[in-house]
């Protein structure tokens, strides 16, 4: 009996030791060999929809021809919900394992969005976007463990949550620019104390079709950013993220602050000048233009093609702009409505026109 008990005892430590590790060493990937980004602008970048696909042939085809239009950088999201969908004290990281070692060997930087709250760490009756003051520590020490794991393959990027200006990404709650901020002032200390030269990105604010305050679907960007600002947010960041969609305006309609459109970016930066951060560099993380031909706030596949190119050749002019990341890449499936009009690939794997016209821009 004493043997038997030594061999379930032993055969549970295996076990035990083989999902630890599991959870902690690289997956076995098909990976290709390392490739380097052939580029004329280095600031060329896209939004992927690629975490929690699970279909490696697509996401190693789909980063493949993101190297090949010419960008050199990739905006995804990883959601803590699927990294830890149960407690604290699990990891599994397949997922996002398959994206980031891909993406490094195509020679790409990453920008890592991290928001999605697990089940375990908010209310039963609250979507993932609720994250509460109780469970701020617990999102920082997922995105130290994130970096930790991953700053071998040259993540140093982390958006801290996305659009928190909108209601419907603050859990249904009234967006609260000071809550936010003291998200920043939990997680900026423990991600510096653990990997020092993590960058980490804060802002990425909604500027919405339609501007204005109003608590049942936004608080606008600006005032928002304003109010972040005049809670102490300038130390708790090295970098602001920008969503300038451009809707039905070009990409050279002038910066104005009752104007939703592509230059915004300027309008946010002059916000970070007046508070004496203008030493931060900007990056956009989302943006850009759709050619629906049924959506009111869509253009004409031509003008996209124009503005998206000039975009890309107007960021070069900005000195404090990082890089420019356009919603958004590929979807693995089609939609059928305006949102398959954001990609720069069809889901079959085609690329579209503007795919060309970049691919063209970035090498001449």
């Amino acid at each position: 009996m004493l043997l038997v008990r030594s061999i379930l005892f032993l055969s549970l430590v295996a076990l035990l030791a083989a999902q630890f590790w599991a959870l902690r060493l690289p997956s076995r990937l098909d990976l290709p060999p390392q490739q380097t980004v052939e580029t004329n602008n280095l600031k060329i970048g896209v939004h992927t929809r690629l975490t929690g696909i699970g279909d490696e042939a697509y996401i190693r085809q789909s980063l493949q021809q993101v190297r090949e239009m010419g960008a050199s950088w990739i905006v995804d999201l990883f959601p803590w919900t699927y990294t830890q969908p149960r407690s604290r004290y699990g990891l599994d990281w397949n997922g996002s394992d398959m994206v980031i070692q891909h993406a490094q060997r195509q020679g790409l930087t990453i920008v890592a969005r991290i928001d999605q709250v697990p089940p375990w760490a908010r209310p039963s009756d609250t979507s993932g976007s609720y994250l509460e003051p109780a469970y701020y520590v617990d999102y920082a020490n997922y995105v130290v463990a994130f970096l930790e794991r991953y700053r071998p393959y040259g993540v140093r990027h982390v958006i801290i949550w996305n659009e928190p200006n909108l209601t419907i990404e603050w859990g249904q709650r009234p967006p609260d620019p000071v809550a936010y901020t003291d998200l920043l002032k939990v997680v900026y200390p423990q991600v510096k104390a653990a990997v020092p030269d993590a960058i980490v990105i804060a802002g990425a604010l909604s500027p919405g079709e339609q501007l204005g305050d109003n608590a049942e679907v936004r608080m606008g960007d600006l005032d928002y950013m304003t109010a972040m600002y005049e809670a102490g947010a300038a130390d708790y960041f090295d970098m602001w993220a920008v969503h300038p969609y451009g809707y039905i305006l070009p990409h050279d309609d002038p910066p104005d602050p009752d104007v939703v459109n592509f230059r915004r970016t300027e309008v946010q930066r002059d916000i970070m000048i007046s508070f004496g951060d203008e030493e931060k560099p900007l990056i956009i993380t989302e943006g850009g233009w759709n050619d629906n031909t049924r959506w009111h706030a869509a253009v004409r596949p031509s003008q996209r093609l124009r503005w998206t190119v000039s975009a890309y050749e107007m960021a070069q002019e900005w000195e404090w702009m990082e890089a420019v990341c356009l919603w958004q890449f590929a979807l693995p499936e089609p939609t059928y409505t305006y949102h398959d009009n954001w990609n720069f690939v069809a889901p079959d794997g085609t690329p579209k026109a503007i795919y060309w016209a970049i691919q063209e821009a970035a090498r001449r």
